[in-house]
């Protein structure tokens, strides 16, 4: 019975997601409860893609923008609130790419990441994103600073107060714990 549990905490995962979009269709002053669960994933899925933090965060701003803008559009398709939400990062990050193209030839480096995700892409990342939401404390913090803020193991050891090895070891933990909870979903 014990394997039955990550599935019906994803089941109810789903169905509080599901409640908090109805609420923000109707009320758009609920949005901020979505923004507040999905702001790290789709801050962290921009600037991996433009490598520079003033344009990550003014375009993670508009992805928020455009999500309540068009929010009584969107459709459950069996994926993740943040799917959505990826897929209009990535268009926002392509339309960024092109206006800089065609205002400057000289082609803006900094946003010349790969925009081009597949579906299958983001509904990986978003199940990766929910699988580290799902680690004990200590392990998420350590693994959100050494790879979605890229922080080295001293600096996140600094940061916590912990010794270098207790960091590796939660960092090995973490890892150790995502790649069976992928290896379970996948197989």
């Amino acid at each position: 019975m014990a394997g039955d549990k990550p599935a019906a905490k994803g089941q109810a995962e789903e169905a509080n997601e599901r409640l908090l979009v109805e609420a923000a269709r109707e009320d758009p002053a609920r949005f901020g409860e979505l923004y507040e669960i999905n702001f790290e994933r789709v801050y962290a899925y921009v600037a991996r893609r433009v490598r520079n933090r003033d344009i990550a965060e003014d375009l993670t701003s508009e992805v928020f923008q455009k999500a309540l803008a068009h929010l009584p559009r969107f459709q459950w398709r069996g994926a993740p609130f943040a799917a959505w939400l990826f897929r209009i990062a990535s268009n926002v990050i392509a339309d960024r790419f092109k206006t800089t193209a065609r205002e400057n030839p000289v082609v803006d480096e900094q946003i010349m990441a790969t925009t081009e995700t597949s579906f299958e892409e983001v509904e990986r990342r978003a199940r990766l994103f929910r699988l580290v939401g799902e680690l004990p404390d200590d392990q998420r913090r350590v693994i959100a600073m050494r790879f979605a803020e890229e922080k080295s193991i001293r600096e996140i050891a600094t940061e916590l107060g912990r010794s270098e090895g207790a960091v590796k070891q939660l960092q090995f933990r973490g890892l150790q714990h995502l790649r069976s909870q992928l290896s379970e979903n996948n197989g």
